[in-house]
């Protein structure tokens, strides 16, 4: 099919849903802004669009609460009296795996520093306490340091979003990988869905351009999929995908715990939960709804629930998401099989565009709606999911904010304070003041994964005094 016969085909199937405008400048352009063009067109989904402008951009789509929601049930850091084989054999098991190279790292680093005050993709972003080490090279480093612990490459995945991937691709050939080989790191975009106006209409960004923004984390079940990723995996013997977001850098990546409770359960989709410090903390909620697992926002969940304690004052609905998953590769095939598709989520937002008349308009207010997916949508559609706790302190300290609550200068003094507590746990003095370490440490993944690998390197460790920085390599 020609180009001419291309144009008319796609200005019927825009004209039938309302969006003919996109084409409002194609007779002006050349050949080569009409091809791209025409072929941005023809990967928008035409068909759901209409649904999509009648229940998200035009009306302000809210989550229906179900009559009836459960609070799910978990498993706790450590084992309780009575369990103590159950997690032996879990972590036994998880080793197994790792050990096999069935466990690949999946990181969803599509977003820019801008929140930050950075000008880059956030995976560049420093934010170690002595070498400024940037969240990349704090996950490589890390990836690599299990991959030699447990004698077997465990490969990464990193999903980019079209801001950021030429920089993201650029920052990995700089650094080398981060110690990685190249062909251990499978680089892929995520998809895009359109951004529209209030009156339900496509954005234009240039003539021949339509406004696209990344389609959230949720895309990322598309995009392992239609990037060839999960077809790596399966030449790899991959059969396990540990999920986790760019931002957090104590993330424990290849937790044997949680892969062996993930894996005995026979699980398709499993996570890592908080206990929340307060009802309305701004973290999901864990729930059961129908009889399966389900995360609730902390915005959609009614005050009844989220308030209701236990005799014990503790909460019901205690259980918060931290966007930490471990996802079985067959899942995701048997998801993308069918063309599966995860429920849409509506954002208002400023988004510059071009007006009738070709002029580029940058608002000062939110003048559209951009839509996105959330991964934990997909916990519904597994037939079986786990939840294992873990502490905010061992493994939660997100970089979001310039300032403040969730900021570098937290998330510098949560990763000085693990460190100074795995190492008091291996029977090393840390100087305190007022119980605040009184000193910098940062520990290198190469010097320890978890408390236990300290105790076989006691003797490499100084005396630690009040006000010194000490770097364990």
């Amino acid at each position: 099919m020609d180009s001419s016969q291309k144009h008319l085909q796609f200005k019927e199937k825009l004209a039938a849903i309302g969006q003919e405008h996109i084409l409002a400048f194609y007779d002006g352009l050349n050949d080569e802004s009409k091809a791209d063009l025409l072929d941005q067109i023809s990967r928008l989904d035409l068909e759901r669009t209409p649904d999509w402008v009648d229940n998200y951009v035009k009306n302000a789509h809210s989550m229906e609460i179900p009559p009836e929601i459960d609070p799910a049930t978990s498993y706790p850091c450590a084992p309780c009296e009575g369990s103590q084989s159950e997690y032996a054999k879990a972590r036994e098991i998880g080793e197994k795996l790792l050990s096999e190279g069935k466990v690949g790292a999946f990181v969803v680093a599509g977003g820019q520093g801008t929140r930050l005050g950075f000008d880059g993709p956030k995976g560049d972003f420093p934010v170690s306490p002595i070498k400024g080490k940037t969240l990349f090279r704090i996950f490589g480093e890390t990836i690599l340091a299990a991959s030699i612990k447990y004698g077997a490459p465990l490969p990464w995945y990193v999903m980019t979003s079209p801001l950021n991937n030429a920089a993201t691709v650029e920052s990995f050939e700089k650094n080398a990988y981060f110690g990685l080989k190249k062909e251990d790191v499978f680089i892929f975009q995520q998809g895009t869905l359109p951004n529209f106006d209030f009156d339900g209409n496509i954005l234009l960004s240039a003539k021949d351009t339509i406004a696209k923004s990344p389609d959230g984390h949720g895309g990322s079940l598309k995009a392992l999929f239609d990037s060839g990723a999960i077809a790596d995996m399966q030449n790899r013997g991959v059969e396990y995908i540990s999920y986790f977001q760019v931002d957090n850098p104590l993330i424990n990546i290849f937790s044997p715990l949680f892969i062996g409770f993930h894996a005995v359960s026979g699980s398709e989709m499993s996570s890592r939960a908080l206990i929340k410090s307060h009802p309305k903390e701004k973290i999901g909620n864990f729930c059961i709804v129908e009889g399966k697992m389900t995360v609730i926002e902390y915005s959609d969940l009614p005050d009844e629930y989220a308030e209701k304690c236990n005799a014990d004052g503790s909460l019901i609905f205690e259980l918060g998401s931290i966007a930490i998953h471990l996802i079985s590769r067959s899942f995701v095939e048997d998801l993308n099989r069918d063309g599966f598709a995860l429920p849409i989520h509506r954002a208002v937002k400023k988004i510059p565009y071009i007006d009738a008349t070709g002029a580029i308009v940058d608002p000062d207010e939110p003048n559209g709606v951009k839509l996105e997916t959330f991964v934990f949508d997909a916990l519904p559609l597994a037939e079986r999911s786990v939840i294992l706790q873990t502490l905010r302190q061992e493994e939660f300290a997100p970089v979001k904010n310039a300032e403040g609550d969730d900021s570098p200068a937290v998330t510098r003094d949560m990763m000085i304070e693990r460190a100074a507590s795995w190492l008091e746990k291996a029977g090393v003095t840390v100087p305190r003041l007022g119980g605040i370490v009184d000193c910098v440490i940062e520990m290198a993944p190469s010097f320890a994964l978890c408390v236990e690998d300290i105790e076989a390197k006691l003797d490499e460790i100084p005396e630690l005094k009040a006000g010194g920085e000490y770097y364990l390599k």
